[in-house]
């Protein structure tokens, strides 16, 4: 407010509330322009772009390669449309102790068999994504080896069993990546578990696995579980695919999402679980398995080889035989690069 001073008191001032009065001596002001702006954004979007470059290479130097998987063989097909990837995951006990097999209930067999295998298509035209289940019981044709299971052809190594995967789908294999139990339960871990829609309550002793029905964050043992499982449902090892299958697209849309990427202690322990537990093609690197990732975000159309019947196959047993005609169209869509017959998807 304003009012007058009193007589002999010298020149009239403007008279302030206390609330007016400032609080202490008046400091200097930071003041920036706009090239010292500028160059501070610079200054750290080059600080960000050094470390994701550094980043990167780490990354690329942890992966684990292995050699002449996708070496070339006389008659192999030639390179199709898109890029395929043939994911595998083994039921190896590798770097597991006694007691964790004991608490994931793996079980105690040696050496390595498919646990599951998927073919992944990314195509060239900009649609979605196709990933396919091959049933590991599948009576197949493996080159050397004649009818039999297409697990069994794993047992001849990676390379064989791309050779199979390729001749009997016509399908050229660009990129190979396994997993093993340990590793699985490592990367699920590693983001804190996955958000998982259980359709029907489990109790599997043999998996180690007892769930209730409904939405649910899965642990990385539970996971393991959840994919190994061949309870429930009139045909177990379809829904068992079909799980697989769910549970994949799950584990890569957490670990793309912003929340896991973003946090340094989800997203390094992250990287260092997804190197150790991953080995691929010698040829395939950082940017393929961000690529890769990509693919699977993108919630692709999922679908199963085609079947219906059994055939008994020389090595004893009976094998899932595959419905000819319609795994036909499946395949020559994929190496055609087009989109999968819709009457495929809708009966798996």
């Amino acid at each position: 407010m304003y009012g007058k001073a009193r007589s002999g008191d010298g020149p009239v001032r403007p008279l302030r509330s206390k609330g007016d009065e400032p609080s202490g001596p008046a400091g200097p002001r930071l003041r920036l322009s706009g090239r010292t702006i500028l160059k501070i954004v610079a200054g750290v979007l080059v600080v960000l772009l050094v470390g994701a470059v550094g980043l990167f290479f780490w990354i690329n130097s942890r992966i684990t390669g292995i050699e002449g998987v996708l070496d070339d063989y006389q008659g192999r097909i030639a390179d199709t449309p898109g890029t395929n990837w043939l994911l595998v995951g083994s039921d190896s006990r590798k770097g597991l102790s006694a007691a964790e097999r004991k608490k994931l209930a793996t079980g105690k067999a040696v050496g390595q068999r498919t646990d599951s295998m998927m073919l992944l298509h990314i195509p060239d035209t900009g649609d979605k994504p196709t990933l396919v289940s091959l049933p590991r019981d599948s009576a197949v044709t493996i080159p050397g080896k004649g009818r039999d299971k297409l697990n069994a052809a794993y047992n001849g190594g990676p390379q064989l069993l791309v050779r199979t995967v390729e001749s009997v789908t016509g399908v050229h294999v660009d990129h190979y990546m396994e997993i093993g139990f340990a590793g699985f339960v490592n990367i699920v871990d590693a983001i804190g578990g996955v958000e998982i829609n259980v359709r029907a309550a489990v109790d599997d002793p043999k998996a180690g696995l007892k769930l209730k029905k409904g939405t649910q964050v899965l642990n990385g043992a539970q996971a393991l579980g959840y994919v190994r499982t061949r309870k429930g449902g009139a045909l177990p090892d379809f829904e068992r695919t079909k799980r697989q299958r769910q549970f994949l697209g799950a584990v890569v849309k957490k670990a793309a999402s912003p929340g896991v990427l973003i946090n340094p202690f989800t997203s390094i322990p992250l990287a260092m679980s997804a190197t150790d537990a991953v080995a691929v093609d010698s040829g395939t690197g950082a940017f393929d398995m961000l690529s890769l990732g990509l693919a699977m975000g993108d919630s692709p159309v999922t679908t199963v080889v085609p079947f219906g019947g059994n055939e008994t196959v020389p090595s004893g047993g009976t094998a899932v035989k595959w419905d000819r005609a319609k795994a036909l169209a499946l395949f020559d869509a994929l190496k055609t690069d087009k989109p999968v017959p819709q009457s495929i998807i809708d009966s798996n």
